[in-house]
């Protein structure tokens, strides 16, 4: 799907700017160094983007930062889909869980099962939570002064025992002792110490203990395990013994299961009082998750990042497959409550190559209940519509459309009751609209088409692929008939490829069913150029029909560069659009210069100008974001473009090496070499 380009804030450019400064550059494991730290991009890829200007638009003050994994989609999922890794409660669907014989229903954890591979999936898509309330399960967990407050914290604990409640607890003894301390207290201390989000912490307790004090991990009372409590289930591994998760929690809160003097020091262990346990547990926590870079809920669950370049897929603090799911629910709702969703908070959504086109389906949500379909349909409200992230009420809107919206849909719905239909919007966001609230669109026809090309001018055996515009965008039938006036000259295929065959003119149309065509005028010319009768001087190099050596001051006119080339031919030079330019006017990257006799094209060379990878006859740090999105797969530099890109003249595609030369360039350290 075609990509937009954004332009970034001088800040983030400074930044990059200043990262690839201080990078060494001089070996290939330098190389991959870099490309680690680059990861992190405010970019992200179409699929993703109409969910994130979505809650751009809502709440203005979050900000988004796309984690390119560099992971391919079905290998982490082979990775994540193995056996005890991922649970669902036993009570669950069997599309939730795994069915092989001899695993199906086997408790991996007293009322856990293994959970299918289409839980996973569904899981671990990105896609599928980038809503107001799941996005939480991405929020950065480091503690924040302005927002975690006791007031906010007791919000979040609304509903609980935990809530406004002064602390007590049993010592081994099984004395009761009461403190002068709420919950809240000790949460936010504990986020204070150990830097971690005070909603995090308050968020992860309720996940992973409960509404209720008398949760076996911090009653106290566990034979064996008197008065040491365990707020976060920390060492709480799976075991068919009954209560054996809880147990193991408990010895890892009695001795940390053998650690060193100095981990039970830093963890503050045993956690023989309730402030121990939640200040302790939070240290763990910190460093163990959110310090190395697994600072989302998502990256804790799912260990597909870090920053210690350490084997993945092991580090992983849950094995409950939806428990991000279900932490957001709660982290939203203590922002929500605490009215603080318009607060500056910051999430970091990962990206992996090789997705699904459309994001994957929860195993709720069975394919039998609908049909598939591919019918443009609008929305047929008086005010909005709702479109949801599954197919019920009980999901989250991700977006209200305008009544008349036209969308297309993709499933039609055929289940018992209410009937839901998984539609696409116009800007690639997928999801689910009540079908009552539906109509078909009446047929439309062609209206106009729009040919063009990137040249219009070709030498023999050359090929150039026609764009064609239909008007409107969202005619019923879109098929187009291409024709050549002399396939003699040039010939076009279906699909609109053009191919020079000898020298003339020819009229190439598209023409739809309906009738209505456009056309255009491609020239093929056999490069007849004498090089006796033109010489090229002042630096530039000509190799094949390409032009290199400009000078590399961005100050590369078109009158300078004609004053280099001594020739009786006529010379024209034309923009990267196409469009001829003179005097004062830059050339760049992408230019062409044509040689006529006669008013006949003899030869076109195509320019290149390295570092200007943009074509805009510029060396400078929109460059260098250009080239960066190169590498980072955002979208990808092709022909001349990707030659310019190639700054090292290496042949090889541009990366992280081009990158540092660029930047030595804008800083005046080293001016990037033209030519050859």
């Amino acid at each position: 799907m075609k990509k937009k380009i954004i332009i970034f804030t001088v800040a983030i450019i400074l930044g990059i700017i200043a990262f690839l400064f201080i990078t060494n550059f001089n070996d290939a494991e330098d190389e991959k160094k870099l490309t680690r730290q680059m990861v992190l991009s405010s970019e992200f890829p179409a699929d993703y983007q109409p969910y994130i200007d979505e809650l751009k638009r809502k709440y203005p003050n979050w900000e988004f930062k796309a984690l390119y994994t560099n992971l391919d989609w079905d290998y982490v999922i082979d990775q994540e889909n193995i056996f005890g890794k991922n649970l669902v409660p036993k009570s669950y669907s069997d599309s939730w869980k795994n069915t092989t014989p001899g695993e199906y229903n086997v408790e991996v954890d007293s009322g856990w099962v293994d959970s299918s591979r289409t839980a996973v999936e569904y899981a671990m898509d990105p896609r599928n939570f980038l809503n107001n309330v799941r996005v939480f399960q991405f929020e950065e967990l480091s503690y924040n002064q302005n927002t975690n407050t006791v007031s906010s914290i007791e919000k979040i604990l609304y509903g609980t025992e935990f809530y406004n409640k002064i602390v007590e607890y049993k010592n081994s003894s099984g004395t009761n002792i009461v403190t002068n301390k709420k919950y809240s207290d000790l949460i936010l201390s504990a986020a204070q110490t150990s830097k971690v989000s005070a909603f995090h912490l308050a968020s992860r307790i309720k996940q992973e203990v409960g509404p209720f004090l008398s949760h076996s991990s911090i009653s106290g009372t566990v034979s064996g395990f008197e008065g040491l409590y365990n707020f976060y289930n920390i060492g709480a591994t799976s075991s068919s013994e009954p209560m054996g998760a809880i147990k193991n929690g408990l010895q890892y809160a009695k001795d940390g299961k053998g650690a060193s003097t100095a981990t039970k020091n830093k963890y503050l262990i045993p956690w023989n009082t309730k402030e121990r346990a939640i200040t302790g547990g939070a240290i763990f926590i910190g460093s163990s998750y959110i310090n190395l870079g697994q600072n989302t809920i998502y990256l804790q669950k799912f260990h597909v990042y870090d920053t210690q370049e350490d084997e993945l897929f092991w580090h992983q603090y849950m094995t409950n497959v939806l428990a991000p799911y279900s932490e957001s629910k709660l982290i939203y709702t203590g922002y929500s409550n605490s009215n603080l969703l318009d607060s500056a908070i910051s999430f970091v959504i990962p990206i992996y190559e090789n997705m699904p086109d459309l994001p994957c389906t929860s195993p709720a949500i069975s394919a039998s209940d609908f049909s598939s379909d591919n019918t443009q349909v609008y929305a047929n409200v008086e005010t909005t519509l709702n479109v949801r992230s599954g197919p019920g009420t009980s999901y989250e809107v991700l977006k209200n459309v305008e009544a008349g919206t036209v969308m297309t849909r993709i499933a039609k719905g055929k289940q018992k009751g209410e009937l839901w239909d998984r539609v696409i919007l116009q800007n690639g966001m997928v999801g689910y609209v009540f079908q009552q609230y539906l109509e078909e669109v009446p047929d439309r026809e062609v209206k106009q088409i729009e040919l063009s090309a990137t040249k219009t001018v070709i030498k023999e055996g050359e090929s150039v692929q026609l764009n064609a515009t239909i008007i409107p965008s969202d005619a019923n039938d879109k098929t187009l008939q291409y024709t050549s006036s002399d396939s003699k000259i040039a010939t076009v295929n279906s699909s609109g490829k053009v191919t020079g065959v000898k020298s003339g003119t020819v009229t190439i149309t598209a023409k739809a069913s309906n009738g209505v065509q456009d056309t255009i005028e491609i020239k093929v010319y056999t490069p007849t150029i004498d090089n006796e009768k033109i010489s090229f001087e002042g630096g530039l190099v000509v190799t094949g029909d390409e032009i290199t050596g400009l000078e590399s001051s961005n100050n590369n006119t078109v009158e300078g560069f004609l004053n280099k080339i001594q020739t009786s031919y006529t010379v024209e030079v034309y923009n990267s659009s196409g469009k001829k330019i003179s005097g004062k006017e830059i050339i760049g990257t992408g230019s062409t210069v044509r040689i006529l006799e006669n008013n006949d094209v003899v030869m076109e060379y195509n320019v290149i100008l390295y570092g200007d990878a943009n074509g805009d006859g510029k060396i400078n740090s929109v460059d260098l974001l250009v080239i960066q999105r190169h590498i980072l797969e955002i979208e990808l530099l092709k022909g001349v473009y990707m030659k310019a890109g190639n700054i090292a003249k290496n042949g090889k595609n541009p990366n992280s090496v081009d990158c540092l030369l660029i930047q030595r360039h804008i800083l005046g350290l080293q001016k990037i070499e033209q030519g050859l």
